[in-house]
């Protein structure tokens, strides 16, 4: 029975959800170290923020930290929303981001060499 076999096991969830966290994490601490080890080195980003649309390469969100800091008081809820064996995409919820803003991301995920990577982040922001 081939065609019922479960090819998306907690592990692997676990595993997305990890490198996901290791975003929320960086985010948190102000830490770009560890936002480069959640993002593959040809990540994009595209989205709207106050001044329009932000589109380009992952550099951005480093540029972002770099001038806010650390998101202390960030609250953030992270959802699964769909896998296979070597792609996945997660929905992330957060409040209160290092300038005070709500945002929903939505990260599309490659493995690679078993390492799972962060390819695409596509944000909405939120009025205040």
């Amino acid at each position: 029975m081939s065609f019922n076999k479960n090819t998306n096991a907690v592990a692997d969830y676990d595993a997305v959800v990890a490198v996901v966290g290791g975003y929320v994490e960086g985010l948190r601490t102000g830490e770009i170290a560890q936002l480069k080890k959640t993002f593959h080195k040809d990540a994009i980003m595209y989205g709207f923020s106050p001044d329009g649309l932000l589109e380009g390469t992952i550099d951005n969100l480093y540029t972002f930290v770099e001038k806010y800091g650390s998101a202390k008081d960030i609250k953030v809820r992270l959802d699964v929303l769909h896998m296979t064996p070597t792609t996945a995409v997660v929905r992330v919820t957060m409040e209160n981001d290092a300038a005070g803003c709500d945002y929903t991301d939505y990260h599309s995920l490659i493995k690679i060499d078993g390492q799972w990577k962060v390819i695409a982040k596509l944000f909405h922001l939120y009025d205040k």
